[in-house]
């Protein structure tokens, strides 16, 4: 049986996604270290591209096969990142 594709609010999405914009912008005028400032922009990027996953490339809706395909190859380049990180900094 098709499941029926619910469309999210288009304009919704994009109005978070502008605020997060500004918001990124923004926190680097605050009176922060530039490692919380980092971290802060990185977060909001996440955000951001999760919203764009779930509603523009429709992951809500799709089996779960579909998201796999799209979360391994990050947990993948993650670990990879944690265990290569001491090879490359301290070379």
């Amino acid at each position: 049986m098709a499941r029926e594709l619910v469309h999210p609010n288009y304009v919704a999405v994009w109005v978070w996604l502008v605020a997060l914009l500004i918001a990124s912008v923004g926190v680097t005028t605050l009176p922060i270290s530039t490692g919380i400032v980092l971290l802060l922009i990185f977060a909001m990027a996440v955000v951001k591209a999760i919203l764009v996953a779930l509603n523009y490339m429709h992951l809500k809706s799709e089996q779960l096969l579909i998201c796999a395909m799209a979360i391994v190859p990050l947990v993948i380049f993650f670990i990879l990142w944690i265990v290569l990180y001491p090879d490359i900094a301290l070379h």
